[in-house]
């Protein structure tokens, strides 16, 4: 059985992600732990155009590459190469994923171990202000020459992973290379104690980039798993392999159950608005209810979309619900449906010729509006959600005031609760918004026995 061997690979594209771009540039090392033993290096036409911002890095033009073998031509000795040894190259995602995408394109089915020699260097050369490949060559007075060329940047890779194998007298590396490391699939910037750290329970999980800003917000019932599942698999699309090179640290917040981290997550995104969070902003409220006076003396309720200058009685994240609101309660409420406006009409319209006919008396509609909108704010359900706690000394609380979400917390075991309203004394507010109110009648719905009120504490004091 031969000794473990390496190939440390540098490769320049057309671009940033290896769905949408090719390889222009190739260089394989082959290294035995000791020396370099073998070398490959080639230009490759990548059967389109080569855009002049890459140009202006690389130096490589489509001149160059007209004559240079296509990926298809080399495809068998770059996997003859690979096959058997250790993947390695500086930021190792992006190089693996091009290869293995353009050998699988050429036929072939390859995977193999990963080491990643910034990853390397941060656990074998702690505290450096860099580690990108020029700067670390900097600091280690590693010659760098053909800089964002393939050959420069795989020779300088290749001399920086023989001083982190002489300087390695903890074993980093041949943790690393294992099946099972967790270097085998966490983000290259990312810290392994972060990782580490993250608890097997519910709970809310923040990404950080470089700058210490959160750039993506999720929620787990399993934190740690949640979190390895987005370092899992091989999606090569530009979104995953930029989100995965901006994650420089997690963060997490444990949660007492799903639903509080449901919660959390949603009043989290909506503070934070990270960048790479998509889904949960699709709920941002749009529309609102309105009441306005007009000239004749008669208020209307109306739809129209959410200003920054104009109070709305109640927001919608749809139209739609908007509108069915708005009919439910001029149903009930017995508002004619001349009053009721469907999009924001300007303040002072009048009637049409035709409208003017057997109007209500103007008090007595009037009182049936402000009944209606007295009713969307003051008599919808006031309620408390009591569920298990974080710890067994603790029970989780969610408090609903007038039909709006209010906050939640965490009540102490030994702690009585005689009126619901006292559970608002432990809970933290956070804002409201309708798909967050959506989500906790529903859960309320499907689990009555954990929704409070008055007559339902009394008889469990009782008890």
């Amino acid at each position: 059985m031969r000794n473990t061997e390496y190939a440390i690979v540098d490769i320049e594209t057309t671009g940033g992600n290896a769905s949408g771009s090719r390889i222009t540039e190739i260089a394989i090392i082959i290294h035995d732990g000791k020396n370099v033993i073998d070398r490959y290096e080639t230009l490759v036409n990548p059967e389109k155009e080569i855009p002049l911002s890459i140009f202006g890095l690389t130096g490589i033009n489509n001149e160059m590459v007209a004559n240079a073998p296509i990926f298809d031509d080399i495809s068998e000795k770059v996997l003859e190469m690979l096959t058997d040894r250790i993947f390695v190259a500086h930021n190792v995602n992006f190089d693996y994923s091009f290869v293995r995408h353009q050998l699988e394109q050429a036929g072939f089915k390859w995977t193999a171990r990963k080491l990643c020699t910034v990853r390397a260097a941060r656990k074998i050369k702690p505290g450096l202000g860099s580690y990108s490949l020029g700067n670390l060559c900097n600091s280690l007075n590693i010659c760098l020459e053909n800089r964002h060329r393939a050959g420069g940047d795989a020779d300088a890779t290749a001399i920086l992973f023989s001083l982190l194998l002489e300087w390695d007298d903890a074993g980093e590396i041949n943790k690393m290379i294992k099946k099972t490391s967790e270097d085998q699939r966490l983000p290259p910037n990312l810290p392994p104690e972060d990782f580490n750290n993250l608890p097997e329970k519910p709970g809310v999980y923040y990404f950080y980039n470089q700058q210490k800003k959160v750039i993506y917000v999720g929620k787990a019932i399993n934190l740690k798993k949640r979190v390895a599942s987005h370092f899992s698999g091989h999606k090569i699309n530009s979104q995953r392999q930029h989100f995965l090179r901006d994650i420089h640290g997690i963060s997490f917040e444990v949660c007492a159950t799903e639903l509080m981290a449901l919660l959390l997550e949603c009043t989290e995104i909506k503070k934070l608005w990270p960048t790479y969070n998509r889904a949960l902003k699709r709920f941002e409220a749009k529309f609102g209810i309105y009441q306005y006076e007009a000239r004749n003396g008669y208020k209307y309720l109306a739809v129209g979309k959410l200003t920054k200058f104009q109070t709305c009685i109640h927001e919608f994240n749809s139209l739609y619900n908007a509108i069915n609101l708005l009919r439910e309660l001029s149903e009930q409420f017995e508002i004619d449906q001349r009053f009721c406006k469907y999009s924001r009409p300007e303040d002072g319209e009048i009637f049409q010729n035709n409208d003017i006919k057997s109007l209500p008396d103007a008090l007595f509609h009037n009182q049936q509006v402000d009944n209606a909108i007295d009713f969307l704010l003051n008599n919808r359900p006031t309620f408390a959600i009591i569920d298990k706690g974080r710890t067994k000394d603790e029970r989780s609380c969610i408090w609903i005031e007038n039909g709006h979400f209010y906050g939640m917390g965490h009540i102490p075991t030994d702690v009585s609760i005689i009126d619901p309203s006292e559970v608002k004394n432990y809970v933290t507010p956070y804002k409201s918004n309708q798909y967050i109110v959506h989500l906790i009648f529903a859960y309320a719905e499907k689990y009555p026995g954990k929704v409070f009120f008055k007559k339902q504490f009394l008889n469990q004091e009782q008890n």
